[in-house]
């Protein structure tokens, strides 16, 4: 048929004796009638993925600051960067864009999802670009987000090496100081992350014993299916590590230029429960930080009494008192 892309009913119309050809067609016929039509969209992007993972994130000899023009081993040299959030190319802004609809896009208006709260104003600070993360933008990052306003930063990114990670631990010290809830996403590795060797950054332990901050919300996700499988695959967990779980599969929320689709990971996790907090703070705004996040008030793990939650048990959840009495219980 001389052409790259093909409908299922064209892929029916084949008539063919070749045995070779017959083999394609009932291959094709298959991966087309399970993947439907997004399957495409969706390989493109797993594609353009590695392709930046093997040209950039893995390339030791890629110097992506030379075009920034600071140095990241030096956390006083402040003076770079833009206010153009999007990038270079806008259609790529597809995580940031994505995170922030599930938080603020706005509700009952028959297009898209609704966000989890429609009071809250979006500060854009873009730290991470295609997940390239330096511990100097992350803490410096907060550290903007705080010194203009924000009551409650979501932090959608992570990595599992820090090698200034004392330069966030103080920023996040800071943003505790100033009565500022961080909001982070737990990783997407499946990793029990209370063990030494599967540490996520940034957190608020660095000895997996205590906190050395209050105002720190980690969150893994859920999937969309109750029982064993409540807890999505590829989530992270722990019970030390992880303060929470909430809905990251099949998130509908904005994208680019007016559009829409579904998108998972903790990083949709993360914001779901950042649109509860700034829900919250909007509505309690005497409430500190600390309290939004501890109980009574806050985010509740439902199996706290046997240390939290544990993967080989699967069961948890998280809830939150909307309405709150004198003596501090749930209506």
């Amino acid at each position: 048929m001389k052409k790259e892309n093909y409908t299922i009913e064209e892929i029916n119309a084949i008539t063919t004796t070749d045995p070779a050809l017959i083999k394609s067609k009932k291959v094709m016929s298959s991966i087309i009638g399970q993947t439907g039509p997004e399957f495409m969209p969706e390989l493109n992007d797993f594609k353009e993925q590695v392709y930046d993972m093997l040209n950039y994130n893995l390339n030791v000899e890629f110097d992506g600051r030379k075009v920034v023009g600071d140095n990241p081993e030096d956390i006083n040299s402040k003076n770079y960067g833009n206010n153009v959030v999007y990038g270079p190319d806008k259609e790529k802004a597809l995580h940031g864009t994505h995170v922030a609809g599930i938080i603020a896009q706005i509700r009952n208006n028959n297009l898209g999802g609704d966000g989890i709260t429609n009071n809250a104003e979006i500060l854009t600070v873009r730290a991470v670009p295609n997940g390239d993360e330096y511990d100097k933008d992350i803490a410096l990052g907060i550290r903007y987000a705080v010194d203009n306003g924000a009551k409650v930063i979501n932090g959608s990114f992570g990595k599992s090496f820090s090698p200034h990670k004392q330069w966030v631990y103080d920023a996040i010290k800071y943003a505790e100081s100033k009565d500022v809830l961080i909001v982070h996403a737990a990783g997407n590795d499946g990793l029990d992350i209370d063990l030494a060797q599967n540490r996520n950054y940034p957190n608020d332990s660095d000895d997996n014993k205590t906190e050395f901050a209050s105002n720190m919300i980690t969150v893994g996700a859920l999937s969309t299916t109750y029982g064993s499988g409540l807890v999505a695959d590829f989530s992270n967990y722990g019970s030390f590590n992880v303060d929470v779980f909430s809905p990251g599969m099949e998130i509908y929320a904005t994208v680019p230029n007016n559009n829409y689709r579904y998108e998972q990971g903790t990083s949709m996790a993360s914001p779901n429960v950042a649109g509860v907090a700034a829900l919250i703070r909007s509505y309690y705004p005497t409430l500190t930080a600390k309290q939004v996040k501890k109980n009574p008030y806050g985010f509740r793990n439902a199996n706290k009494s046997d240390g939290g939650f544990r993967r080989k048990s699967r069961k948890t959840t998280f809830y939150y008192c909307f309405k709150i009495r004198k003596n501090g219980q749930c209506l």
